[in-house]
């Protein structure tokens, strides 16, 4: 018998349109071919009551021309809503009992194979998603519609769990000096200093200019000679190949010095032209960055550049930082690297002009917000300036570096995307059935969702900025590589003159995520405010190779308070409450070193024949702040979990739990992260207090424990969820297995 034909839209689940008991809206009749092949007769319903705008198909007809990229493990609503939200046009039936035999192929395959069937209509693709429906298996179809191309890049990018990332270059990664630029500014501070009394400032001013000047006769050398004498060692130049630059077709041999003691690169942007020669001092921990993004050889981060330089320096300044092209290939290059006109403000929506990523799943770094279109803004992450002579031990005055903090947050940012897209946005995805509508599809995440953005009106407590660009910017660029003239404007230097300086042994406020640290002149304490916690959690994290994520909400209440968690290893272990975002996040931070330390202390294991207040755990038994220790050899007797509770030694309890994470670790899916949900809000530590775990995967409870301490129930927890992994036949659960434990 054939399957009975679902309910017309809108009878189940809340309407066509998704709202509420609105009568279903009338269905359209329509013709639908794969190619040249009829698949006979579709009932169309626009989202909308009226259908104005609802029917995007020309001719009244529906003419797939291919099916999408396959998804190994996101169903093609889901990308769609990532990329493209609450973007359904409409609703397809067939009206033909039973099926035609294509129609039920093509609807199969899409819906196995999690596949869409793609229209296209001018710069749109308009994607036919295969339903579930809750009458019957009849053929039916939600249609969505996306920029062309930009859903065929989604899916390999949202199946490997990456991200964009996007670049500045100037002051961000690097300060560039010509000859004439470091003539300039060498002028500029010899004459503040004739007009200067303060003899501090002085000093500051002379320690400057002697680190201008001994950049400058090394740039000379090279221009002069092809080589530099670096600690009485002469250094000659490297041919390296290039890509030609704009306009040209043979290639191109530039001469390079690498001088890595120094973090500095001397190179010639046109090798026939000496006067294109250039200073390039690289940020420190830039290395750190880079091999954060590539680790072990995969892609966390689809990278791109943009900036307001002219185009072949900025090609040869990211060939500089990216030598053997592992974050953006050779091919990639003249795509990935965006020239903005100086005056012009940034943005996404520009940078991705190929459509290789949705602006929502890319994230930005760079020293300066306001150049960033105001709908982007929330999505960059900003760094202080790189000032290497103005206040050359400024990146190392933070308890992390700068680019250190920016690979921590582009790591927060990327576990709390992905956590929320598993967590929430799969899981709804997959509970939706034909019948539902619009206001049923869930929340896709955002980057910006999980970046913490410094307020714009930020001003430091000590106001000592570096008061002009230490390198070329801009249209400065254009203007020294071409030999033409280039002065700072008289009313800069004005502005400089009244600006205040610190000798060379003194501190300098770092600006960013990372806080203020300053060193007083006096030689005094240091002050560091309280964002510091932040950044030391965060190394705290990488040293432990245990993630740290932030996740921030806002109440709906008249207050309008910002509350942020902190997740280590994915357990939370503080909460803050504030007027704003930066101050609910060191709030949050502050509690949860506080905890990381007690849960430390708590978690020293006596050695035996010693007194408990000298024992200390091994360096190979955790990272000492959270129980998820390496795999014990030791065999692991599985118990039953009961709703008793339980108390355990300490020691032999984190073994266990370490045994049973490592062996649910390898029945899951790679960066299928399992979350150990505390189930009791605002526990104290006390020891007669039950504590009560569940076991979560993508959303899906594995297991539950209850014990008299966080670790026993921890463990019952695992042991339950070990044993449902082990066991269960459920669908929604198997597809984040591996296939050899399935």
């Amino acid at each position: 018998m054939a399957a009975p034909r679902p309910p017309p839209p809108g009878a189940l689940g809340g309407g066509v349109g998704g709202s509420g008991g609105a009568a279903p809206a009338a269905g359209v009749s329509m013709r639908m071919f794969h190619g040249e092949v009829c698949l006979g007769e579709m009932e169309v319903f626009p989202m909308k009551q009226g259908g104005e705008g609802g029917l995007p198909f020309p001719s009244n007809e529906i003419h797939v021309s291919h099916l999408s990229p396959a998804s190994e493990r996101c169903p093609p609503l889901a990308i769609l809503q990532t990329i493209a939200p609450f973007s359904v046009r409409c609703k397809l039936q067939t009206k033909l009992t039973p099926p035609n035999p294509s129609l039920q192929r093509l609807y199969l395959t899409c819906f196995n194979e999690f596949k869409s069937a793609v229209v296209v209509v001018g710069d749109e693709e308009l994607h036919l998603v295969a339903m579930p429906t809750k009458s019957g298996k009849v053929p039916c179809f939600w249609c969505c519609s996306a920029r062309s191309g930009l859903y065929a890049a989604s899916v390999g990018m949202l199946n490997l769990r990456c991200l964009a990332i996007v670049f500045d270059l100037d002051e961000t990664l690097i300060v560039a000096n010509t000859m004439k630029s470091f003539e300039d500014r060498i002028e500029m501070l010899s004459h503040r200093m004739d007009v200067e009394d303060d003899p501090i400032r002085i000093a500051g001013m002379s320690a400057e200019i002697k680190r201008y000047i001994e950049d400058k006769e090394l740039l000379k050398e090279f221009i002069d000679t092809d080589t530099v004498t670096d600690n009485g060692k002469i250094v000659g130049t490297q041919k390296e190949e290039v890509q030609p630059m704009s306009g040209g077709q043979e290639r191109v041999l530039r001469p390079v010095i690498r001088l890595p003691d120094r973090n500095a690169i001397l190179t010639r942007i046109n090798p026939e032209i000496r006067d294109t020669s250039v200073f390039v001092k690289l940020r420190p921990a830039w290395e750190e960055l880079r091999s954060y993004l590539t680790a072990k050889g995969r892609k966390r981060f689809e990278v791109y550049v943009c900036t307001m330089a002219e185009r072949d320096y900025a090609l040869e300044m990211w060939r500089l930082l990216d030598p053997e092209g592992n974050l953006i290939s050779p091919q990639q290059l003249s795509e990935r690297v965006n020239c903005v006109k100086s005056g012009s403000r940034k943005s996404l929506q520009n940078v991705f002009r190929d459509r290789g990523c949705h602006p929502k799943m890319a994230m930005v770094i760079d020293d300066r917000l306001n150049v960033w279109d105001d709908k982007d803004q929330h999505r960059v992450h900003v760094v202080p300036a790189y000032t290497p002579y103005y206040a050359p031990q400024a990146e190392m005055a933070n308890a992390v570096p700068v680019l250190c903090v920016a690979r921590n947050v582009a790591c927060n940012v990327r576990g709390g995307f992905f956590r929320e897209f598993d967590e929430n946005l799969l899981r709804k995805v997959f509970e939706l059935y034909y019948e539902n509508g619009l206001l049923d599809l869930p929340y896709a995440p955002d980057v910006g969702d999980y970046l913490v953005c410094e307020d714009t009106n930020f001003v430091p407590a000590n106001k000592d900025q570096a008061p002009t660009p230490e390198g070329m910017r801009g249209t400065e660029v254009e203007k020294r590589l071409n030999g033409q003239s280039y002065r700072w404007e008289q009313r800069e230097g004005q502005k400089m003159s009244s600006s205040t300086r610190s000798p060379d042994d003194e501190g300098m406020p770092i600006r960013g995520t990372g806080g203020v640290r300053t060193i007083q002149p006096n030689g005094g304490s240091l002050a560091i405010t309280p964002s510091v916690y932040v950044t030391v959690l965060q190394e705290i994290g990488r040293l432990c190779d245990s993630k740290v994520e932030f996740r921030s909400t806002v109440s709906n209440g008249k207050s309008m308070l910002f509350s942020v968690e902190v997740l280590f290893s994915n357990e939370k272990i503080g909460i803050g409450i504030g007027k704003t975002r930066d101050e609910a996040q060191v709030q949050a931070a502050e509690k949860a070193l506080q905890n990381l330390e007690s849960s430390y202390l708590s978690s020293v294991a006596p050695v035996a024949g010693v007194p408990k207040k000298d024992s200390r755990k091994s360096p190979g038994s955790g990272n000492g702040f959270l129980e998820d220790a390496p795999c014990s050899d030791n065999d692991i007797s599985m118990r039953e979990p009961s709703g008793s509770t339980l108390k355990l030694d300490d020691s032999n309890n984190m073994d266990k739990l370490s045994s049973i994470m490592s062996l649910i670790r390898e029945h899951c899916l790679e960066d299928q992260h399992v979350v150990f949900r505390d189930q009791v809000q605002n526990s104290s530590p006390a020891r007669n207090e039950e504590y009560h775990f569940q076991v979560e995967l993508a959303g899906l409870i594995l297991g539950r424990g209850i014990g008299s301490d966080r670790e026993a129930a921890k463990l019952l927890a695992a042991e339950e969820a070990l044993k449902t992994l082990k066991s269960t036949t459920d669908p929604q659960i198997r597809k984040y297995l591996r296939p050899s434990t399935e």
